[in-house]
């Protein structure tokens, strides 16, 4: 989740409190203030807010949150779509294109990684409504999604795609020890008994930021070596899956993946995963099923325990979550028997409403512990849907048939010193509104009634679960000892929310959420409202895991150098001015797309999600003492007859024209034309050129000399996938038309869009997804470059010796040379050039989600999706 700006669920899909899509969003510093009284009205110094969020805190009907959490849902899945839409990719396709990498030479110079700084959320320079400062997560970096920690103070930690990294300090001071692998996508992370770490690749976290991985790992002497590709356990049987946990028992590693059950003996790297149990084979690549719409979701196995009294017994929660007939737990008595049985568990849990389940075994096998999601409420269409979280259980015998019994459930942990109680701005929403993305769960090794949960927030019971204390709360804005000033703020720190990884050891439990790693000790002190007092982050700046959807460059209008700032997942927008020894953010929730003036950086727009978008000409600093709670920046999102009826991506785009820094062009259903500039006082200020079509959503906008284009989807799924490419001049609507592309151009993600800086008829396209050769369903195409010369009459393929690798954007320089972000590498083809090089050394091998140039400094900057933002002078070349 986010702390950020408050909309209705439909709009936002990044959910917060509100609603369960991927990061979440929640209320301001402003918006705290509002419900409280203490905020002043609109007109007395603060902008009039949307309409929606008027109608929440004035206690709008909190039935229709069903409706739009059911919506919300789908949304989460459109970060992925890009990348296996119209089919499923197959084992084989991310190390097909890792070996092709090494075949292309290597452009001369360096990256400069720009965002390895500590990143201050709580940053008091930004402290306004439109920002999460104050709310006390503290330093952050993105989103952690595997733990590990010895005896010794060494610890682990694995970002969603930010690779592994080491601490020997108990935290802090990481270096990074995964960087050679062809994937930094993380799945889970343990250390197993004989001192090994191993490294599941592919996060499996089902919201829209999730990358599929290239297998696991095994780094035998993880204090003081590095993971290689030839760490890798086994062949190419768990490339293209996502791994939700490892488990380790009888001499084997156990795999819970997305398709099916996998194991393979601890001895040894070598030889093939075996496939122990899938509930729905025909669904797996190469079945008779593997071309249908919903494949992806058949053989889902979110955790599988084996007993401790008996490691032949081993148990498997499998579901989809959204609800399947599959769907429960499954049981082998003796798994070298196979046998598998469905299992009809007894007591308090429903066994026609398993979801998304995490178990923990007590040390002793004596108790099993579950986490239970919900998919009948998560399909609830109506109603009062406050929490997707059935609850938590616990089987006293150790075996899943049970007797259950529920020690917690919403409403309990909710009365736990939870945030997200049914209070003020959290009305009708409570803790488990993203079960079904946000799951830890972990007992003591030293205690079986000592156990660690973790949803939005962190929550721990030392008695079995029959009573609980939310010791990291979602933030601090609720309680009475929170202040927007620092000197009369008393609460401690908190975490970051959207807990996702746990790990004790050395004293000392570690969680990992969307914003890092915090830890504390095993039996640390609360407050008399039960939150934690001893919380540490432990995001010094060392692990740049920040997940950017986008970077915004220009130059700093105070001083000599560059404005970097960027949307980044689950953190807000960030900022980093030269000078600046500590990053701000100066914007919250989920950033997404940015723009800034060259000639004056600190003229941005950032959108939160869907084109909710704010523009700011002073960087939106607090102007200081006294006026903590105005803002400097303004809602600009496009509408006709209220703010959120323009349907849209979860990260939408826009773009100003390379020639004319106020012309802008943003994609939804519509396209939207802004000539006022960074002027633009509201949502009003964009005019509507074009209709995309029903269904239709903008993926890419590129605009030049007056001349734009803008690609789009819809479906955007697998079920009658489409796409297509709109172009137009900005000041004439009627210029506006849709391409014909021809029966050989691939039907997968426009994603990028680059124009010639000197001809507006000469483009470019940057096409996401694999080949027809790693995906599995109609229509996929080739290519990942396509050019036209004619304005889009027509295209032709210029990849030539790219990787075969999904493509997000592309930029063409002044020179005629190109810069192309993939997911695994940025390339550079030179002016004139047919074949591509990669530019550098030194960029990390993950996500590159969005390439600028920058004049001040003659440099190409990239925002990588778990490894920060990185910058290339071009004059090395």
């Amino acid at each position: 989740m986010s702390k950020s700006r408050w909309r209705k669920p439909a709009i936002i899909a990044g959910a917060l409190v509100l609603t369960a899509a991927l990061g979440g969003v929640a209320a301001t510093n402003h918006e705290v203030l509002e419900a409280l009284g203490l905020a002043k009205e609109p007109g007395a110094g603060l902008p009039m807010q949307p309409r929606e969020r008027a109608e929440m805190l004035a206690g709008e009907d909190p039935a229709e949150a069903g409706e739009e959490a059911f919506e919300a849902r789908t949304i989460a899945e459109q970060f992925a779509q890009p990348r296996y839409a119209p089919g499923i990719v197959s084992p084989g396709a991310y190390s097909a294109a890792y070996s092709q990498l090494g075949s292309l030479s290597v452009t001369k110079g360096n990256w400069g990684e720009v965002t390895k700084i500590r990143y201050d959320a709580d940053d008091p320079r930004y402290r306004d409504y439109a920002s999460n400062s104050s709310g006390g997560a503290g330093d952050v970096t993105g989103r952690v999604t595997g733990l590990a920690a010895d005896k010794s103070g060494y610890v682990y930690a694995a970002g969603a795609d930010g690779g592994v990294w080491r601490s020997s300090t108990g935290g802090g001071n990481w270096t990074p020890i995964a960087d050679q692998l062809p994937t930094l996508s993380s799945g889970d992370l343990v250390l197993a008994s004989d001192g090994s770490l191993w490294y599941a690749t592919g996060e499996a976290n089902t919201g829209g930021t999730s990358y599929v991985g290239a297998g696991v790992y095994r780094l035998g002497s993880p204090k003081s070596s590095q993971f290689s590709s030839s760490d890798r356990v086994g062949g190419s049987e768990l490339e293209s899956t996502v791994i939700n946990k490892l488990r380790f028992f009888d001499g084997k590693v156990w795999a819970a993946t997305n398709r099916g059950l996998y194991s393979h003996a601890m001895s040894s790297t070598s030889g093939s995963w075996k496939l122990e149990f899938a509930p729905n084979p025909s669904y797996l690549p190469g079945g008779a099923n593997a071309g249908t719409a919903n494949a992806a979701y058949k053989n889902i196995v979110n955790d599988v325990a084996g007993d401790p009294r008996d490691a032949k017994h081993v148990v498997v929660a499998s579901a989809w979550r959204s609800g399947d007939t599959y769907n429960g737990f499954y049981e082998t008595a003796d798994y070298t028997a196979g046998g598998w049985t469905k299992v009809n568990p007894t007591g308090a849990i429903p066994a026609d409403d398993i979801g998304y389940v995490t178990f923990a075994f007590s040390a002793d096998g004596g108790k099993l512990y579950a986490i239970n999601q919900s998919p009948s409420l998560l399909n609830k269409p109506t109603g009062n849907v406050n929490s997707y979280l059935d609850g938590i259980y616990v089987s006293n015998n150790g075996s899943p048939s049970g007797p259950w019994s529920k020690i917690a459930d919403s409403q309990k942990l909710g009365s736990s010193g939870s945030a997200l109680k049914q209070t003020v701005i959290g009305k009708g929403y409570g803790p488990g509104i993203q079960a079904w993305y946000n799951q830890f769960l972990t007992v003591d090794p030293a205690n079986p009634n000592h156990l660690w949960a973790g949803l939005e927030e962190v929550y721990e019971s030392t008695d079995a679960g029959a009573t609980w204390k939310t010791i990291g709360p979602y933030w601090n804005f609720y309680f009475s000892c929170w202040n927007i000033s620092d000197s009369k703020n008393t609460c401690p720190d908190s975490t970051h929310p959207d807990q996702h990884s746990v790990a004790v050891g050395d004293g000392f439990v570690y969680v990992g959420n969307d914003g890092g790693v915090y830890r504390r000790p095993i039996n640390g002190q609360t407050n008399k409202d039960g939150h934690a007092t001893d919380w540490k982050s432990l995001n010094d700046g060392s692990m740049d895991a920040l997940q950017y959807y986008s970077v915004a460059v220009g130059k700093d209008p105070a001083k000599a150098g560059t404005v970097v700032s960027g949307g980044l997942q689950d953190n807000g927008a960030s900022i980093l001015r030269p000078g600046d020894t500590v990053m701000g953010s100066h914007f919250g929730g989920d950033g997404g797309d940015a723009q800034a003036d060259p000639a004056n950086g600190c003229k941005q727009v950032q959108e939160y999600t869907n084109l909710a978008m704010r523009v700011t000409e002073n960087c939106n600093e607090n102007p200081g003492p006294g006026t903590l709670e105005t803002s400097t920046s303004r809602d600009i999102r496009p509408y006709t007859s209220s703010p959120g009826d323009e349907p849209a991506r979860f990260i939408a785009p826009f773009a100003p024209d390379d020639h004319d820094a106020n012309g802008w062009v943003a994609g939804g259903r519509h396209v939207w034309v802004n000539t006022k500039g960074y002027s633009i006082q509201d949502g009003k200020g964009w005019t509507n050129v074009f209709d995309l079509g029903a269904g239709h959503t903008a993926t890419s906008v590129a605009v030049s000399g007056g001349t734009a284009y803008v690609g789009w989807c819809g479906p955007c799924n697998n079920d009658h996938f489409a796409r297509g490419v709109a172009v137009g001049k900005v000041n004439d609507p009627a210029s506006w038309h849709q391409l014909t592309l021809s029966a050989d151009f691939p039907n997968r993600f426009v994603q990028g869009v680059g124009v010639d800086p000197a001809n507006p008829s000469h483009a470019f396209l940057a096409i996401n997804g694999f080949s027809r050769r790693f995906t599995e369903g109609p229509g996929a195409g080739f290519g990942h470059v396509y050019e036209t010369t004619d304005a889009g009459a027509t295209w032709k393929d210029v990849s030539a010796n790219l990787p075969d690798v999904p493509a997000s954007s592309i930029k063409e320089l002044s020179n005629g040379a190109l810069v192309l972000a993939t997911d695994l590498a940025t390339f550079y083809r030179a002016p004139g050039a047919t074949d591509w090089q990669r530019l550098g050394t030194g960029l990390p091998l993950t996500v590159g989600m969005d390439v600028e140039y920058n004049a001040v400094d003659n440099s190409v900057y990239v925002a990588t999706h778990g490894r920060g933002i990185w910058a290339f002078d071009l004059a090395q070349l």
